[in-house]
């Protein structure tokens, strides 16, 4: 039951922080002040006291999109070990629903755009779903890589206390992973170099064009769904580079709590340094990413 209110706590307070922190992080490359840390706090506050404009020509399916994008992540977070606080829902195989919880989320999310009948966000969810099937096999080559050494379907297991052992004997191949499930979380949460979540060129939008007519409650659900997907996705990779534990609770999640951040901090470093690819060009970068995850299996077999 307390890792129950630990995961939910640190889920539904922690994840606004993120995007401040990156957007902070950028502001500092670029000599300015930047909004506040708790600007996504102050957002979701107005957001959900407002009112919903909702086009004639939509159906449920337009309604439905952002419930979905937020109860996804919540659900896909009691999967997931945060740090060394161990994962509340645990199964064997989980790890093929955890990706494909997030596939149902992008489903719908893609289907409300097109229920809009609009072109201009009918081309966003065709880019996006194009971009997260590039990225799935990269997840699942990744999920290989852990299952193996842990002799586990489970990600609790997989993420569990066997990974600073594993370090010593896979060292190379976990390197690797922890590169390949980062680019993941890039492309997954529309981060620079795949999508500027700050753009307004018409023909570059991607994820932000789809959810041009949301607006009031299914907006902020929307933004705080995809806070909560960050944080989940970045949980991984955390525990990835970080495997150890202290055993006392208290300090795990503080060590987790700055994992996470300092993970915000790396993620506005590489949108400070980097530019955003040409559309021809994010395929290519999935296409071998995905072939890096596959090289990590072929040294861990050999």
């Amino acid at each position: 039951m307390l890792e129950l209110f630990l995961h939910l706590f640190l889920l539904l307070a922690l994840s606004p922080l993120l995007p401040g922190v990156i957007g902070k992080t950028k502001a500092l490359f670029a000599g300015r002040t930047g909004p506040p840390f708790l600007q996504a706090y102050y957002d979701l506050w107005k957001l959900f006291g407002k009112g919903l404009v909702i086009s004639r020509t939509t159906t449920w399916v337009f309604r439905a999109g952002p419930v979905l994008a937020l109860a996804v992540p919540v659900l896909a977070a009691l999967m997931v070990p945060f740090g060394a606080i161990s994962a509340p829902l645990s199964f064997t195989g989980d790890l093929i629903f955890f990706v494909y919880l997030f596939g149902l989320g992008r489903f719908f999310t893609a289907a409300a755009a097109l229920d809009t009948g609009s072109s201009f966000e009918g081309m966003g969810a065709a880019r996006e779903v194009t971009f997260a099937c590039l990225a799935e096999p990269t997840v699942f080559f990744s999920f290989i890589v852990l299952a193996r050494l842990s002799g586990s379907l489970s990600l609790a297991t997989m993420f569990g206390p066997a990974l600073n052992a594993a370090w010593q004997s896979a060292g190379p191949s976990l390197i690797l992973v922890v590169a390949c499930l980062f680019v993941v979380v890039l492309v997954e949460n529309c981060r620079i170099p795949f999508d500027d979540p700050n753009t307004h060129l018409e023909l570059t939008m991607i994820h932000e064009v789809m959810v041009l007519d949301h607006s009031g409650p299914d907006f902020g659900m929307i933004l705080y769904g995809a806070a909560m997907k960050l944080f989940v996705l970045g949980a991984l990779v955390v525990r990835l580079v970080f495997p150890g534990a202290t055993g006392n609770l208290l300090l795990d999640t503080l060590l987790f709590a700055g994992g996470m951040l300092l993970l915000a901090v790396v993620i506005g470093v590489v949108e400070s340094t980097m530019a955003r690819l040409r559309l021809l060009r994010v395929p290519q970068l999935l296409v071998g990413t995905m072939l890096l995850s596959f090289f990590s299996l072929i040294l861990l077999l050999r």
